[in-house]
C-alpha cells in the first residue's frame, strides 16, 4: 500500500513540474513580433469614400449591404469573410455637422446582427446596439441629426453574445464628421493623399488561409492575432506626396493594446482624439490605443525617406503572470510611409486647431461608480432587460470607473463624449485632454469622467456601456442606462426585445 503511495505521490510531482514546465514555457514563449521580417510589398487600400445621396428633403442617405464574401490578404489564397458593401470591412461614411442622415442597412449575412455607430451622438434607437436586432434579410432604416463637432469616429456590429466574431470577420468602418471650424484649422484634408484612413487590426490565420478565431489555451482577452492588418492590407504601404501627412488611426481589433510610433522615435504630433479635435497639436513619440480608441496625428516627412509606423511593447500595467498573455511583450511593424522624391504642402503643423472649453466638475449633478472585474461590472453580468443608471437629460455626472483586475479594459460610452477628469487623482496627460468616449483603464487603476447627456432622452430605450475587450463584452461585461426627462418614469426594468424598432 505505501508503495502505490508513494507512486501516486510522486506521479502528482512529476504532472505538477510537467505542468509548471509548460506554464513557463508557454509564458517565456508568448511575445509575438514581425519587427524587420515585413517586406511591405502591398500598397495600402484605402477604403472607398461614401458621401451618400441627397434625397428630396435633404437628408443624406447611404446604403450598407451586410455580405458575406472571401478576400485575399495572401498571393492566391483566399479567406473566407464578411463585409460592408464589399468582402472585408466597409466604406468610409463622411457627413457634415447640422445634416440629416438616414442609413439603409440590409443584412445578408446568415445571422443576426447589429450595426452600431461607435461615438456618434445620437437618439437610443438609431443607436445599433444590441436591441436594434437586424435579422437576415431584413432592413434598418436609422436616421438622426449630426450634431456633434468634426472627429473620427467608427461602425461596427454589436449583437449580444456575437460581437467579437461578427468584428473579427470584417464588418467594421470608419465614420467621419466634418464642420466649418475643423476645415479653417489648416491640418491636411484630402481623403487618401494626405488625410488617410488607418483602421488597424490583428488577425491569425489557420493553414488553409482562414480566420483562426481560438483565443488560444491561455488568453484573458480573447484573440490575439500574429498578423496585422491595416485597411484590410497584409504587408502595407503607403506613398507619401506632402511634408505633412494626417493619419487618422483606429484601433479595431478585438482585445490588442497598439502603442503606435515611427520606428525612428520622430515624434508624432497628436491633433485629435476620439470626440474630435484638440486646442492645439501636442507632441508624443508614442500613442497608446485601447480596442475602439482613435486618434488623429500628423507626421513629417522628408523627400526620398522611408520610415515604419511600428506598435512597441505597450505599457498594460498587468501583473506578471498575464503580461505576455494580453500582448504587452508584443511589437509589431505596421505600415511602411514611403515618400517621394518631392513632396508638396506645409511642413510644421498648425499652432492653434479649434476651441473647447475646459470641463467644470461643479457642473454634475451627482457621481456613479464603476467596477470593473472578471468580465462583470459592478458584479453583475448584461442583462438585456435590467436598467443599471437613469440619467437626467441635459444634466452632467461623474462617472467614477475603477479596474479591480489584473489585465486591463478598455471601457466605453455610447452616445456621449466626456472629459476624463483625473487619472488615479492626478490630472489626465495629454492624450487624454481631449473629448473621449473610449478609454484605456489600466488594472488597479481609477479614473474620473465628466460626463453629459445632452439632447436625447427615451425611458423606454437604453445606451450601452461597456468593455470593449469584445470577448468581455460577449461574456457579460456591459451595462445599460436610460436619459429621460423630468416627468419621465424611472424604469428598473424594459423589454428585453424591441422588434418595433429593428429591422425587418
Amino acid at each position: 500500500m505505501q508503495g502505490k503511495l508513494r507512486k501516486a505521490v510522486a506521479g502528482l510531482v512529476v504532472a505538477s513540474i510537467a505542468c509548471a514546465g509548460g506554464l513557463a514555457y508557454m509564458h517565456a514563449n508568448a511575445a509575438e513580433s514581425n519587427v524587420g521580417e515585413l517586406g511591405f510589398a502591398n500598397e495600402l487600400r484605402i477604403p472607398p469614400l461614401a458621401e451618400g445621396v441627397l434625397d428630396a428633403d435633404g437628408t443624406r442617405v447611404f446604403e450598407l449591404d451586410l455580405q458575406e464574401g472571401s478576400t485575399e490578404f495572401r498571393d492566391g489564397v483566399e479567406t473566407p469573410t464578411w463585409g460592408v458593401n464589399g468582402s472585408y470591412l466597409g466604406p468610409t461614411l463622411r457627413v457634415r455637422r447640422g445634416e440629416r442622415v438616414r442609413i439603409e442597412v440590409r443584412n445578408g449575412l446568415p445571422e443576426a446582427t447589429t450595426l452600431h455607430w461607435h461615438g456618434m451622438h445620437l437618439p437610443a434607437a438609431a443607436d445599433g446596439g444590441p436591441h436594434q436586432t437586424i435579422e437576415p434579410g431584413a432592413v434598418w432604416s436609422p436616421g438622426w441629426k449630426v450634431g456633434q463637432p468634426a472627429a473620427t469616429l467608427w461602425y461596427h456590429p454589436h449583437m449580444m453574445g456575437s460581437t467579437a466574431a461578427h468584428v473579427y470577420r470584417g464588418v467594421a468602418g470608419m465614420f467621419i464628421v466634418d464642420d466649418d471650424e475643423a476645415d479653417a484649422a489648416g491640418l491636411p484634408g484630402r481623403y487618401g493623399v494626405d488625410d488617410v484612413p488607418l483602421i488597424v487590426q490583428d488577425r491569425r490565420f489557420n493553414g488553409d488561409g482562414s480566420f483562426d478565431e481560438s483565443a488560444g489555451m491561455i488568453s484573458p482577452t480573447g484573440i490575439l492575432g500574429d498578423e496585422i492588418l491595416v485597411n484590410g492590407t497584409r504587408d502595407p504601404h503607403f506613398d507619401v506626396t506632402t511634408r505633412l501627412v494626417r493619419l487618422r488611426l483606429l484601433n479595431a481589433a478585438n482585445a490588442r493594446i497598439f502603442n503606435l510610433g515611427l520606428a525612428d522615435r520622430r515624434p508624432l504630433w497628436l491633433v485629435g482624439t476620439d470626440g474630435g479635435l484638440l486646442p492645439e497639436p501636442v507632441e508624443r513619440e508614442t500613442l497608446q490605443l485601447s480596442p475602439g480608441e482613435r486618434a488623429e496625428v500628423l507626421v513629417r516627412m522628408a523627400p526620398g525617406e522611408r520610415v515604419v509606423l511600428r506598435s512597441f511593447e505597450p505599457d498594460l500595467g498587468a501583473d506578471f503572470f498575464n503580461e505576455p498573455f494580453v500582448g504587452g511583450k508584443d511589437e509589431f511593424d505596421v505600415l511602411e510611409l514611403r515618400a517621394a522624391d518631392e513632396l508638396s504642402g506645409p511642413s510644421e503643423p498648425p499652432s492653434r486647431l479649434v476651441e473647447m472649453p475646459e470641463p467644470d466638475p461643479g457642473e454634475a449633478v451627482g457621481a456613479r461608480e464603476f467596477v470593473l472585474n472578471g468580465t462583470t461590472i459592478n458584479a453583475q453580468a448584461m442583462d438585456m432587460g435590467r436598467i443599471d443608471a437613469v440619467v437626467e437629460r441635459d444634466a452632467s455626472e461623474v462617472w467614477v470607473v475603477r479596474n479591480d483586475a489584473s489585465i486591463p479594459h478598455s471601457f466605453h460610452v455610447h452616445d456621449v463624449r466626456f472629459h476624463v477628469l483625473a487619472v488615479d487623482g492626478e490630472g489626465p496627460p495629454p492624450e487624454l485632454s481631449g473629448l473621449k468616449d473610449t478609454v484605456n483603464v489600466r488594472p488597479k487603476t481609477e479614473m474620473r469622467l465628466l460626463v453629459r447627456f445632452e439632447d436625447y432622452a427615451d425611458p423606454g430605450l437604453p445606451y450601452m456601456f461597456h468593455c470593449h475587450v469584445l470577448q468581455h463584452e460577449d461574456r457579460g461585461m456591459m451595462g445599460q442606462f436610460v436619459v429621460v426627462d423630468g416627468s419621465d418614469e424611472r424604469p428598473g426594468r424594459i423589454e428585453a426585445e424591441h422588434a418595433d424598432h429593428a429591422g425587418r
